[in-house]
């Protein structure tokens, strides 16, 4: 018969009203047997807190980062085998157990769990599971937060300046005034470009692709080193992609015959292997058969013609010659700037200092109240 440590036992009788019977002279008894119990061990904790504090601070700093590595040293060697619940791990979403296996075993426990137990039947299957899931751990790439941080840094440091929230829209700002200069001077086609946009293209060889401009100038370097068809390789493997369904074995034909083909036009340098595996493909042709080759083709130029790129004499020259928007007056109290289209509502205009336009506005209103 269980029972409860305020005295009494669950199979006690119970009044009329739904509570049990319970002698108040024992509960006090035992609350007071409970409370000098918890007081004894805190004290305990207390005193053992600050000798420990104590010997800390004598130690020396080498002593402390041997304490120090010993003790994690042996949490890693003594942590629970997988399974096993701990107190070290965050919560009970990192078990094995998952909800779309509720298999049940005889015992009433679902066959996929695994907490401890003597209810627990552990065969051959669940070690396999947790074999496989070790081995998922051990495989998975892990980054310190260092690292992570100082890459998000850099990569915000970097592109401050491009950003129009953090830095500013040069000459205007075309969300909040009429001034549509920003979109004219970054249009997908312009004759010479801004400096920030040719700045841009140098954080990476994939925003040098996206900018229309700076790929038509690469293309422009490629032809000097008489490797264009790399460019237009990859440019015609993208129209491919995002081309109608309708025309993409005409396409596919269309590519292979000019750039893959035995002696063909514009052919492109791939090893052999990806071209194994874009020939088995053109037996079926879908609009991402020729992915591998394009891949092949964009580290080639991303890792060769890009850094040469960067460093040649038409990028300094681009960097020399680009646009630098000016900077429009700032004003000393921007608050009082008027916008440009004002709100002509009575609401927002001062009041009429004489009679008359007063007057002026409300006489229709009060010749057509007396009507």
């Amino acid at each position: 018969m269980s029972q409860w440590g305020c005295g009494w036992s669950l199979t006690q009788s119970w009044t009329g009203e739904g509570l049990p019977r319970v002698d108040l002279n024992t509960l006090q008894e035992h609350y007071g047997q409970l409370h000098r119990k918890i007081n004894h061990a805190w004290d305990l904790v207390v005193m053992q807190a600050r000798e420990q504090l104590r010997a800390a601070k004598q130690r020396r700093k080498g002593d402390r980062l041997v304490m120090a590595c010993q003790e994690q040293t042996y949490w890693l060697v003594n942590r629970p085998p997988p399974g096993v619940p701990s107190v070290l791990e965050q919560g009970p979403e990192r078990s094995s157990c998952t909800a779309g296996q509720a298999q049940m075993s005889p015992q009433g426990l679902p066959s996929n769990c695994s907490p401890p137990g003597p209810f627990q039947t552990k065969n051959i299957d669940f070690y396999k599971r947790e074999m496989e899931l070790c081995r998922k751990a051990l495989g998975r790439a892990r980054v310190k937060s260092s690292v992570c941080l100082e890459a998000y840094l850099k990569f915000s440091s970097q592109r401050e300046l491009h950003d129009p929230i953090m830095s500013g829209c040069l000459p205007g700002n075309p969300w909040v005034t009429d001034d549509d200069t920003y979109w004219t001077l970054n249009a997908p086609s312009v004759a010479v470009p801004t400096k920030l946009r040719v700045e841009r293209w140098g954080f990476s060889f994939q925003e040098l692709l996206e900018d229309p401009v700076g790929r038509a100038h690469f293309m422009a370097f490629l032809g000097t080193e008489f490797s264009a068809e790399n460019l237009s390789f990859w440019e015609a493997c993208e129209e491919l992609r995002h081309g109608g369904q309708a025309q993409v074995h005409a396409m596919v034909d269309a590519v292979y015959q000019q750039f893959l083909a035995p002696g063909a036009a514009r052919w492109v340098n791939i090893d052999s292997r990806t071209m194994e595996r874009t020939l088995e493909g053109l037996h079926q042709p879908h609009r991402y058969v020729l992915d591998d080759a394009q891949l092949h083709i964009y580290m080639l130029m991303k890792k060769d013609s890009y850094p040469r790129f960067l460093k040649s004499a038409a990028y300094k020259d681009l960097l020399a010659e680009a646009v630098i928007p000016p900077e429009a007056k700032k004003r000393v109290f921007p608050f009082t700037r008027k916008l440009p289209h004002s709100s002509p509502s009575p609401a927002l205009l001062p009041a009429a200092t004489s009679g008359e336009p007063a007057a002026a506005a409300g006489g229709p209103e009060c010749g057509e109240g007396g009507a």
